[in-house]
């Protein structure tokens, strides 16, 4: 069961390929697939809730020798949260993704991107991380550039560059840290590593592996090429990617630097915090600027992702907790207004704030769509944004932290004003033809159910806001304290 996540993808993705003649059933198939697989996450998640950690030992070789699958609290949070992100957008894509694409393979990729999230969110084993990083890059890169626009093959071009340089820098430091220590099972060199007597060496590592990893989480100053590519495919393929890729990258920040680069947190622990700041700012400014819808979300995803890793710097179990609460609302939120961007498109024909207006008279239900989670983005009470921002701010205040917590607060207000920005460009004020204009063609069904399910999901989040501050609070405890997950993993306590 350890590894449905990773096996009900493959096998779906299978079976789209087989139909690849019939778009019927890979349609069906992407919505029976990711319907298991969020019954498979669900399951995962109570299990580890009860009975702690999980792992499993690929064809019976024990760690650290062979390869190992775990599931902690955390990446069986990721791996539910994508798994309802997946059923979402596989409903949305019924409507949304035209038949040429889908003929050219979006169903099989989808799965795979799918499968390579979780394998990455489960693994326990650094080199089949990197495995895993390279089936998302390869399935998205291909997903970017289906269809064959010219500004998607641009956007896909800058996309592979900068994440194949990242490949190279992490298998790099790959290479470093076996040469050091002699194991890449993240169980095995959580045990080592403190034991070695290496100068600065685990600490240059370290930063190898942030700068790797920064360049997939879309980090300051590793952030441009989101930007520059997520707002060229269809508004279905930018809403996966926006809730899931770089949240792959940021949960591997947190994996490595909880569990294994915790030697000199006063100097690796001290950069993080100050990039998150750099991270917030850049992002929110950038999206200000902006006058096209989906080039402004897309900052706003990179804004968001400084959040995440303030909590990872600031390194106390409530900063930890409140981070990963705040990935459950980002990604919700976040992946919900790009749905809402697609219906936008689709009565506007256009994401240009300029040729954008009078929504609100006219489809009041899209406008309530929006700005739900827009104000939840925001920070607005009593919606997740709230909670998960006064979480990171208190932990920020308990460690005295006060320049990251008035930065997050400064970026929180400009967060409002991008939100207020789009309600008067594209809902409040009067359209430029209120007459025979395409907001009045019939919206699909699957497009208002699906991202209406995904708003309430993410209204939910907020009005649960303290059974999910305690589950993540749960996973903060196992990510502060790396023997539970050595003694887990291996059997022996450190």
């Amino acid at each position: 069961m350890i590894a449905l996540p990773i096996l009900l993808p493959l096998l779906f993705g299978a079976l789209c390929l087989m139909a690849w003649q019939k778009p019927r059933w890979q349609k069906a198939f992407s919505l029976l697939g990711t319907a298991a697989q969020l019954g498979a996450a669900i399951w995962l998640l109570f299990k580890v809730q009860q009975n702690g950690i999980q792992h499993l030992q690929v064809g019976n070789w024990p760690a650290p020798f062979g390869i190992v699958l775990v599931v902690d609290l955390l990446s069986a949070i990721m791996v539910t949260v994508a798994a309802a992100v997946a059923l979402v957008v596989a409903a949305y894509s019924q409507a949304a993704i035209d038949s040429p694409r889908v003929q050219y393979g979006y169903y099989p990729l989808f799965f795979f991107l799918i499968m390579g999230v979780n394998g990455a969110f489960i693994t326990g084993d650094l080199f089949n991380l990197y495995v895993w990083f390279e089936v998302m890059l390869m399935s998205s890169f291909v997903m970017l550039a289906l269809g064959g626009e010219r500004p998607q093959i641009e956007g896909a071009i800058k996309y592979v560059i900068l994440n194949l340089l990242s490949s190279t820098l992490f298998l790099s430091a790959l290479g470093l840290l076996y040469n050091l220590a002699g194991t890449l099972n993240m169980a095995d060199l959580a045990l080592r590593l403190p034991g070695l007597e290496t100068g600065n060496q685990i600490t240059l590592i370290a930063m190898l592996f942030l700068v790797a990893f920064g360049i997939k989480s879309a980090i300051f100053p590793l952030l441009f090429w989101l930007p520059a590519s997520y707002h060229t495919p269809p508004v279905t393929i930018t809403a996966l990617f926006s809730g899931l890729l770089t949240k792959v990258g940021v949960y591997a920040l947190f994996r490595v630097f909880t569990l294994l680069f915790v030697q000199d947190t006063a100097y690796t622990h001290t950069i993080l915090l100050i990039l998150a700041g750099f991270t917030m700012v850049t992002g929110v400014f950038g999206a200000a600027a902006q006058t096209d819808l989906r080039r402004l979300l897309s900052f706003h995803i990179i804004s968001q992702i400084g959040y995440l890793l303030m909590g990872l710097g600031l390194f106390s179990q409530p900063a930890l907790a409140a981070s990963i609460y705040f990935m459950i609302h980002v990604i919700l939120a976040k992946t919900s207004l790009f749905l809402v961007a697609g219906i936008v498109e689709k009565m506007e024909g256009s994401y240009k704030l300029k040729e954008l207006g009078g929504i609100y008279s006219s489809r009041f239900g899209v406008a309530l769509l929006f700005l739900l989670p827009a104000l939840s983005l925001a920070g607005l009470p009593p919606l997740s944004g709230f909670f998960a921002k006064l979480a990171l701010v208190v932990a920020g205040f308990e460690l005295q932290q006060y320049a990251i917590v008035a930065a997050g607060l400064a970026v929180s207000l400009m967060t409002l004003y991008s939100m207020t920005k789009i309600w008067n460009e594209a809902f409040w004020k009067e359209p430029k033809d209120p007459g025979d204009h395409a907001r009045h063609k019939p919206i699909s069904p699957w497009l208002w159910a699906s991202t209406g399910a995904l708003v309430f999901i993410s209204l939910l989040a907020g009005l649960l806001a303290e059974p999910l501050l305690n589950l993540a609070n749960q996973a903060a405890a196992q990510l502060a304290d790396p023997s539970i997950y050595i003694q887990a993993v291996l059997g022996v306590a450190p």
